[in-house]
């Protein structure tokens, strides 16, 4: 598959990921489907919610990102 920017209609996107270091994460950021609920203590609610791994490119030319979540983790 061949990626184009969005912004700038470039084909120069490097991969990577989008770090999460906040408290107890697993160093790496995650989307979860459905809008943002939080529990009493202020996380989101995840439990039973499925986890996708999120793909990050971002564009040589421009430096904007594009963000695909295509594997279930």
């Amino acid at each position: 598959m061949e990626i184009r920017c969005s912004q700038c209609q470039g084909f120069e996107l490097e991969p990577g990921f989008v770090e999460d270091s906040g408290d107890h994460s697993r160093g790496y950021a995650r989307w979860i489907p459905g809008p943002l609920q939080r529990g009493i203590f202020g996380g989101a609610k995840r439990l039973g919610r499925p986890r996708f791994q999120i793909d990050a490119y971002r564009c040589r030319a421009c430096g904007h990102l594009e963000l695909f979540a295509p594997h279930q983790v």
